[in-house]
């Protein structure tokens, strides 16, 4: 079972979630985004709680409310204690609460959650791959027409040509030769 909160509106839009017990932790562990972030007691019994980042985003991002969310959430969850980073002196049943007010319970198949992401990963990245294989064809296509174009060997083809013999054997006079020249 993992249970998933609901981070104060003036944070954004973050997941919040924490394993029943150290077997859901594991897994959560085992299967986590490179985008969460764990918060757990120092050396001590307490709740693992995560926080997942939306992409692209670092611990640096975090805000304050957010944090204090996260660290209540493992203050109200584990024996005694103090966070690694932040020191909680004492737990605000507000804050504890109002998160409690979005607490839902499910249990997730993480393992199947974390191969969707690689998957779709995968494919963005096989996507990205394709149009660039695609813009070097066709830059080295143009670049072949360039090349076409600027060289000589368009302007004698045999075939376009006349000799002197066959411009004799039309039968045709000086001045109408010169006038199919022009």
């Amino acid at each position: 079972m993992v249970f998933y909160f609901k981070a104060r509106p003036e944070a954004g839009d973050y997941t919040i979630f924490m394993g029943l017990d150290k077997h859901e932790n594991e897994d959560l562990i085992k299967y986590g985004f490179p985008e969460d972030i764990w918060f757990h007691v120092d050396k001590m019994s307490s709740a693992h709680v995560y926080l997942r980042l939306n992409k692209g985003q670092t611990i640096d991002a975090i805000s304050e409310g957010l944090l204090e969310d996260c660290v209540q959430l493992v203050k109200a969850n584990s024996i005694q204690g103090k966070v690694r980073t932040v020191r909680v002196e004492k737990r605000v049943n507000e804050i504890v609460n109002r998160l409690n007010k979005t607490k839902v319970e499910r249990k997730p198949d993480l393992k199947a959650e974390r191969e969707a992401v690689n998957a779709a990963e995968r494919a963005v990245r096989k996507l990205q791959l394709r149009d660039k294989k695609r813009r070097e064809e066709m830059e080295r296509l143009e670049k072949e027409k360039q090349a076409e174009i600027r060289s000589y060997k368009g302007l004698m083809i045999s075939d376009k040509m006349t000799s002197n013999k066959q411009i004799a054997s039309t039968n045709k006079s000086l001045q109408e030769l010169e006038d199919d020249f022009m």
